[in-house]
């Protein structure tokens, strides 16, 4: 299960990676209309980064079903958007209304939260495995073209004609349950608050969370959270109770967590894990969009995920048992944070600055002492032998080409070589004799190791330049 989880977890970095720039935009965006309502710049800005950050299913779907692919051929990710674009359908709104015979107004609000990041993950795995078991099969003769790869999006949209209509049953059971249950904890006051942090965050993958979030958000129960303190109406220091505590996590909390990640990332990896960490911690700080590092590790390591959910209650918990409010439109992240000290419905807000500094002591200590005692696989401690290429090694593409030389020929060459292509780390390999491989020959290049994973298929462990290196390949076997 573990492992399931792990590799879950690495096939979504790709996705995860274009997150943090479209936060960036949409938070830019966002502050200049808080200042300049109607203005073109702010709503260009604003528009282009929801333009991605309104459809992480889909590209949660995509990304996973490339990763989890047995060959990351682009057929995969085909196979992973049919799949999300057949589920999404087929249990929308106005889906759903015209199978039950009734009008749209009338149908579960559950369905219109059909489109979230956990239909995306469902998509993506099961697209995943669809692709893997049928993109080698050959059908008959007169069903021929529709065979290998073409096969995989076909059967993943039957495949996702099943999970639709078992979403149909189940999901608005769950959906209503946490509504409900949303309103039980309302009443509950600052423990009610650190209840609801608590869940929003551990609903998250599940794209759930927006059912606790119609409750104490929006007019589901009568709290109206967001739209009373934008309206700044209600009672000061009540109003945004529901709100505040999310800043001290998201502006202090998460970069912090991701600054120990850093830190506990493997030598060799830092690099990687520095560019990854730094661009989702300044998203989280800015603008408040925390997806980009909380999927960074919540697969990674559920474990640590558990802890920060718990902290997110524990701080929402404080900032609304001491009466610190603020609140925001778009997120709770530094460019919501500075338009609050406007509002006249805010209470004491800077106090949630001394808040956030006090979490993100804990969060970078707490992360530290949890990933390095129980070994957890962050970003950058992955189980996976393929290591950047040694430094001190040749540099530029005669590195590549040279690299690329030894390792066709130490497979048997053009006489032993049947097909190349390579994934996120490796290269592989398909050859007519194993016997004719020379282990010995291809390590001698530096390469981290060599994997013989079936009678002619063999991957050979590069790293992350393992594109260049298969470039160098494929203008090897063209040339001859």
């Amino acid at each position: 299960m573990m492992k399931a989880f792990q590799n879950l977890g690495r096939s979504l970095m790709l996705p995860v990676a274009v997150l943090p720039a479209a936060a960036i935009l949409a938070g830019i965006g966002n502050w200049i209309l808080g200042f300049w309502d109607g203005n073109v710049v702010g709503t260009f800005l604003l528009n282009a980064g929801t333009s991605i950050l309104d459809h992480l299913g889909m590209l949660f779907a995509v990304g996973i079903a490339i990763g989890l692919s047995k060959d990351k051929h682009g057929a995969a990710a085909l196979s992973g958007l049919v799949g999300f674009l057949v589920v999404t359908s087929l249990i929308s709104t106005n889906s759903v209304a015209g199978l039950l015979g009734i009008d749209v107004a009338d149908v579960n609000p559950a369905f219109a939260q059909n489109d979230n990041v956990f239909i995306g993950i469902l998509a993506g795995v099961i697209s995943a495995q669809m692709y893997n078991r049928f993109s080698g099969v050959k059908l008959p003769d007169a069903l021929a073209f529709f065979s290998g790869k073409r096969l995989a999006p076909i059967m993943s949209a039957a495949a996702m004609v099943v999970l639709a209509a078992a979403l149909f049953f189940i999901w608005p059971v769950v959906y209503t349950w946490l509504v409900s249950f949303g309103k039980l904890i309302s009443g509950l006051g600052a423990a009610g608050a650190g209840l609801y942090g608590f869940f929003n965050r551990l609903l998250i993958p599940t794209g759930l969370h927006h059912a606790l979030n119609s409750v104490f958000g929006f007019d589901v129960a009568g709290i109206n959270d967001i739209g009373k303190f934008l309206a700044s109406e209600g009672t000061k220091g009540i109003t945004g109770m529901y709100q505040a505590g999310f800043f001290p996590i998201m502006m202090f909390g998460l970069p912090a967590a991701a600054l120990a990640m850093y830190h506990t990332a493997k030598t060799k990896r830092k690099k990687q894990a520095a560019s990854l960490m730094l661009a989702a911690a300044f998203a989280a700080f800015f603008t408040g969009v925390t997806e980009p590092l909380e999927f960074s590790f919540m697969f990674l390591a559920p474990a640590l995920y558990l802890v920060h959910a718990a902290l997110t209650g524990l701080s929402l918990f404080i900032a609304a048992a001491f009466q610190w409010t603020s609140g925001f439109g778009f997120s709770a992240g530094f460019v919501d944070y500075t338009l609050s000290f406007i509002n006249p419905i805010a209470n004491k807000p800077y106090m949630l600055i001394l808040q956030g500094l006090v979490f993100a002591v804990i969060y970078y200590f707490l992360f530290r002492f949890l990933i390095v005692k129980f070994n957890l696989k962050t970003p950058g401690r992955e189980e996976d032998t393929a290591e950047n290429l040694e430094e001190d090694q040749a540099s530029g593409d005669d590195k590549f080409a040279s690299m690329a030389s030894n390792i066709y020929e130490g497979l048997g060459g053009d006489e032993n070589v049947d097909a190349v292509d390579y994934c996120t780390t490796r290269l592989r390999v398909e050859v007519k004799d194993m016997d004719k491989v020379d282990q010995g020959k291809i390590k001698s290049t530096g390469v981290p190791g060599v994997n013989v994973v079936g009678k002619h298929s063999i991957q050979v462990i590069v790293g992350t330049s393992v594109q260049f290196v298969a470039d160098e390949v494929n203008k090897i076997r063209g040339n001859k």
